[in-house]
């Protein structure tokens, strides 16, 4: 809560974005933030997609196993109806949520509510991935966080799926992806293709 001009309080809305490859650290500062907000004892919410059951079927885990419980929904619509009186707003997964996300993000942020995004914005063949670019474009604030490429150790760019499926949804974890950098990525590319 601040207090403004005339004496009001009032809790300003805000849109996060925590975006990077895989294994970048998203799910982990997502937590980070939550916790924050738990400790200051302000009333969360998290949510995530149902089809995410890598790790837990009801709980956020980071590819690291930090965990926070969460409610697993089917579309974005949900968040609205079991959020009222939230002061902050988390989303894991994001980029596999409908791009009606972004209407919710909006509308929460419009009621005072901080919201916590986390995704992908690319999918395994450097694609801008679901809502994820338009959050980015109407976030106040974005995170980029970025691994390190297993090739060469430079900053990741993508997540690099080594397993043979075109299926743009693939869940998995370091036996389906692995992060890269731009460079190792395009010799990838050109190794699985034979250089066409």
């Amino acid at each position: 809560m601040t207090e403004n001009h005339t004496g009001e309080t009032h809790r300003p809305g805000r849109i996060e974005v925590v975006c990077g490859s895989m294994f970048s650290g998203k799910t982990e500062e997502l937590i980070r933030r939550l916790r924050r907000a738990e400790f200051a004892r302000q009333k969360v919410e998290i949510f995530k997609p149902a089809i995410d059951t890598r790790y837990s079927e009801e709980e956020v885990v980071s590819h690291d196993r930090h965990s926070i419980p969460s409610t697993p929904i089917d579309s974005s619509a949900q968040i609205l109806l079991l959020s009222s009186e939230t002061d902050v707003i988390g989303i894991d997964e994001a980029q596999f949520f409908d791009d009606g996300l972004i209407k919710v993000c909006n509308e929460l942020a419009n009621r005072g509510v901080r919201v916590i995004v986390a995704g992908l914005d690319m999918d395994f063949k450097g694609i801008p991935f679901g809502p994820i670019p338009s959050l980015c474009a109407i976030a106040d604030e974005v995170t980029k966080v970025h691994a390190i490429c297993v090739k060469c150790g430079a900053l990741a760019y993508v997540s690099h799926r080594t397993v043979a499926n075109e299926r743009r949804v693939l869940l998995g974890e370091t036996t389906e992806y692995e992060p890269l950098c731009r460079d190792c990525y395009r010799r990838a590319m050109e190794k699985e293709t034979g250089g066409k």
